[in-house]
C-alpha cells in the first residue's frame, strides 16, 4: 500500500511539475547560459518540497477558504509575468550572441534567486496543484500513506528539476546561434503572456 501511494505521488507529481509554465522557461533559460544552475534547481525543489508537504499536512483547506489571497497572488503575479515577457519579448527583437559556457556567469546571483523564487511562488496555480490538489490526494491515502505520496511527488519535483537544469547543456551547441535564442526569448515572451492571461480566465 505505501509503494503504491508512492508511485501515484510520483506519477501525478511528475504530470503536474512537467506542465510548460514559467518556472520551468526561466530554468531552461538560466540551464542554456549555464548561471546559478544548481542555486535556481535547488530553489525550484524547496519550493515544491515546502508546498507539498504542507499540502498533505492539511495546510490546502485555509487555501480553498481564502479566496482573497489566491486574488492578490494573481495580481502580482500576473504583473511579473507580465513585465519579464517584456524582457524577453525585447531580447528576441535585439538578439546578441549568448555564449552558453561555464565562464558566462554574467548575471547577479541576488537578481536570479528573485527571480526563481517569483517564478515558484508567485502562480496561484503552484499553490493550486501542490497545496490543494496535492495535498487533498495525498491526505486520502491510508496510515503513513500519506507521506509515501508526499515522498513520491517530492523525488519528481527532483527528477524532473535536476533533468532540466543540468540536462540543457546538450543543447549547448544549438544554442551557439543568436537565432535560436532570439526564438526562446520569442516562446518564453508567448508563454508569460499567455499565463498572465490564463490566470483571470
Amino acid at each position: 500500500m505505501e509503494a503504491t501511494a508512492f508511485l501515484k505521488g510520483i506519477g501525478l507529481g511528475g504530470s503536474l511539475i512537467v506542465a510548460i509554465g514559467s518556472q520551468n522557461a526561466y530554468l531552461l533559460r538560466q540551464a542554456l547560459k549555464r548561471e546559478f544552475v544548481l542555486t535556481c534547481i535547488a530553489i525550484c525543489v524547496i519550493c515544491d518540497v515546502v508546498l507539498i508537504g504542507a499540502g498533505v499536512a492539511g495546510m490546502g483547506q485555509l487555501i480553498v477558504e481564502a479566496p482573497a489571497l489566491l486574488f492578490w497572488i494573481k495580481i502580482a503575479g500576473a504583473g511579473f509575468l507580465f513585465w519579464y515577457g517584456l524582457r524577453a519579448a525585447r531580447s528576441a527583437f535585439n538578439p546578441g550572441v549568448m555564449a552558453a559556457s561555464e565562464n558566462s556567469m554574467a548575471g547577479d546571483r541576488r537578481t536570479v534567486i528573485a527571480a526563481m523564487l517569483a517564478f515558484s511562488l508567485l502562480n496561484p496555480h503552484v499553490y493550486l496543484d501542490t497545496v490543494v490538489l496535492l495535498g487533498s490526494i495525498g491526505g486520502q491515502q491510508a496510515g503513513n500513506g500519506r507521506w509515501y505520496f508526499a515522498l513520491g511527488a517530492m523525488l519528481a519535483s527532483l527528477l524532473w528539476f535536476g533533468s532540466l537544469g543540468l540536462g540543457a547543456r546538450y543543447l549547448t551547441p544549438v544554442f551557439a546561434k543568436p537565432r535560436a535564442w532570439q526564438i526562446l526569448d520569442g516562446v518564453i515572451a508567448l508563454v508569460m503572456w499567455a499565463l498572465a492571461i490564463s490566470l483571470f480566465l
